[in-house]
């Protein structure tokens, strides 16, 4: 089977063309191992069908979802294996979202909507993180902001987080952000791959939307990911964010072959 390897600022991903009768929960947790396969943080199974590009994303535990970084990959892929356009739609686990051409190795992406926004949330933590605040973009987020991100084991709260009944059943990836310099840094633990990320795209997006919410940032603002890597966001909007975007970098990797 023919592959690509591909990453998001560092957020990586196994990308194949997806055929009938695969099962891609399956082949998922397959690839993803990084001690016996390709390794990964998700599958990306992508199918064209009337000039919209079928995005279909698997974390590395199998389970299907929403990918900003994976989105933008795979848009990345198209335009540099299938068509000239500068622009292209993605139909994604959230919905059809436009992809733009954003410079060398980097894309625009519309994300989905901005779903559901809360602030304070009562957890569990709330004498170790007394803001914790939840955006649902695309996937459900905490974004939790902290006073230095670099301090902070994510490992640990991050699965205490997620795995709290405040986010049950569907659980949420955990966002621990610090406002610094004008920017926002972000480390996140991804529900699915259930462990640190270098990088999470909505929950940049998903974090930059509840930073504005509180006033705290412009509605265009820079994020730096674990991999330090910069993202950019921005939002629309008056009263509430109507419309996110975001662009970051997406990189071929190498072309590959696997063999059972």
């Amino acid at each position: 089977m023919k592959f690509w390897k591909m990453t998001g600022g560092g957020n990586d991903f196994v990308l194949i063309e997806n055929k009938t009768g695969l099962n891609l929960s399956a082949l998922a947790i397959k690839l993803c191992d990084r001690k016996f396969s390709v390794g990964a943080d998700g599958l990306l199974a992508l199918s064209f069908k009337k000039n919209i590009l079928k995005v279909r994303y698997f974390n590395s535990d199998g389970s299907e979802a929403f990918c900003g970084n994976g989105s933008r990959c795979s848009a990345l892929w198209a335009f540099k294996n299938k068509i000239k356009d500068k622009k292209i739609f993605l139909d994604t686990f959230a919905g059809i979202l436009g992809a733009f051409k954003g410079g060398k190795n980097k894309i625009l992406l519309e994300m989905p909507p901005l779903r559901k926004i809360s602030f304070y949330l009562k957890s569990p933590l709330k004498k170790i993180f007394p803001e914790i605040h939840f955006a649902y973009l695309g996937v459900p987020h905490a974004v939790v902001i902290v006073k230095d991100e670099r301090k902070i084991d994510v490992f640990k709260y991050g699965n205490i987080l997620r795995n709290s009944a405040l986010f049950y059943p569907q659980g949420a990836n955990i966002n621990f952000a610090c406002l610094r310099n004008g920017k926002i840094f972000i480390r996140t633990y991804e529900r699915g791959v259930e462990n640190e990320t270098l990088a999470c795209g909505s929950g940049m997006a998903a974090s930059a939307a509840v930073f504005w919410s509180l006033k705290k940032v412009k509605n265009m603002v820079k994020l730096v990911s674990a991999s330090k890597m910069e993202f950019l966001v921005k939002i629309e909007g008056e009263e509430k964010a109507e419309k996110i975007w975001a662009q970051g970098p997406a990189k071929i990797i190498f072309k590959g072959e696997t063999y059972g």
